[in-house]
C-alpha cells in the first residue's frame, strides 16, 4: 500500500484527533504489518486493490499463527479507523471492511486486587522511607486512589495539584482534562514525597521522577507496580492498569454510582464502565453461594 497514505493517516490521528503517541505507534505497526502482508501474498501495492477477501485472509493468517482473537480485533480496529479516514478524505469510495466479520472473543472480567491485599500493601512496612521507597509507594497510591492511566500518571505535573481544593487535574485521552478528588491519605503521601524531592534538589515540573531527578519512563512504573503487587496477590496480570480496575471495582462494591465512576475514569461512554458491574455481580454470587442455606 502507499506509504504516504499511512503517513497522512498518522498525522491526522496525532494532530487532529489528538491520539496519544502510544496509540499512533500501535496503529502504525498494525498498518505496516497489513501492508507487508498484502504485498507479499498478493503483490498489492495500492489501497484500491484491497478487497474484503484480502482482509479476511490476513485475519485468518493472524489467527493461524497464534494471535489471540482480542489481538486480531485490535488490529482490525486500527484498519477500520484507517478506512474511515480514507473515506473521509475521498481517497476510496467503498469500505471493504463492511463485509468482514471480526472473530468472536470470550468476555474477560477485569482483573483486580482484593481490598485486603491493598490494605496490606499500603498499611504494612513494605516500602523504605528513603526517596525511592516513598516515590514507589506514591506510584501505587496514585494509581489506586485515583484510577488514572499509566500515561496520565507519568504526565502529572506538580502544578496539577490543588491542595486547597484537595484535587488533582489529569490530562486524559484526546487531551481531555478531568478533576479527581485527592483523599486525605494520598494528600499526606504527596506532601511527604514533595518534601523529599525538594531535599534531593530535584526541580523538574513532573510530579514523579527517578532517583536521578528525571521524568519516569513507563517501564519503570510498570516494574514498580508488578514488584509490589506480587507481594499481595496471585492474579496473573500485575500491571498499572490492574490498579485502575481495582479502583473502579472497589468503588462499585462500596455502592458508588456508575456514572460517577465513569467520570472519574474519564470514559467517553458508560458501556466502557459497565464492565465493572460484572465483577460486582460475581462477588454477589459468591456471597450468596456461601451464605444461603440452599446454595
Amino acid at each position: 500500500m502507499e506509504p504516504e497514505l499511512i503517513t497522512g493517516f498518522l498525522e491526522y490521528l496525532t494532530f487532529q484527533k489528538k491520539y496519544s503517541g502510544h496509540t499512533a505507534t500501535s496503529y502504525e505497526n498494525d498498518l505496516n504489518q497489513f501492508s507487508s502482508y498484502v504485498q507479499q501474498q498478493y503483490q498489492i501495492d495500492s489501497i484500491h486493490q484491497v478487497n474484503h477477501s484480502v482482509i479476511r485472509s490476513w485475519m485468518v493468517e493472524l489467527l493461524n499463527t497464534g494471535n489471540d482473537p482480542r489481538s486480531v480485533n485490535r488490529k482490525l480496529s486500527a484498519l477500520k479507523t484507517f478506512y474511515k479516514y480514507l473515506l473521509k478524505e475521498g481517497i476510496i469510495q467503498k469500505n471493504p471492511l463492511l463485509k468482514v466479520q471480526a472473530p468472536k472473543t470470550s468476555k474477560k472480567l477485569p482483573a483486580f486486587v482484593e481490598e485486603k491485599g491493598m490494605e496490606i500493601l499500603l498499611e504494612q512496612e513494605l516500602f523504605t522511607n528513603d526517596f525511592a521507597g516513598v516515590r514507589n509507594k506514591l506510584i501505587i497510591e496514585l494509581l489506586y486512589c485515583t484510577g488514572i492511566r499509566l500515561s496520565e500518571l507519568l504526565g502529572l505535573l506538580e502544578s496539577d495539584l490543588d491542595f486547597s481544593r484537595k484535587t488533582l487535574k489529569v490530562l486524559g485521552k484526546r487531551n481531555k482534562e478531568r478533576i479527581i478528588p485527592m483523599v486525605k491519605e494520598l494528600e499526606k503521601s504527596i506532601n511527604n514525597y514533595l518534601g523529599l524531592k525538594n531535599q534531593c534538589g530535584f526541580s523538574n515540573p513532573e510530579l514523579l521522577c527517578s532517583d536521578k531527578g528525571v521524568k519516569l519512563y513507563p517501564k519503570f512504573a510498570y516494574l514498580v507496580v508488578n514488584r509490589f503487587l506480587s507481594m499481595v496477590t496471585t492474579i496473573d496480570k500485575k500491571s498499572p492498569h490492574v490498579l485502575r480496575h481495582t479502583f473502579a471495582t472497589h468503588l462499585l462494591n462500596k455502592g458508588a454510582d456508575l456514572n460517577a465512576i465513569k467520570e472519574l475514569l474519564g470514559h467517553a461512554n458508560l458501556s466502557a464502565t459497565q464492565v465493572y458491574t460484572h465483577n460486582s455481580i460475581e462477588r454477589l454470587k459468591n456471597v450468596h453461594k456461601q451464605a444461603h442455606p440452599k446454595s
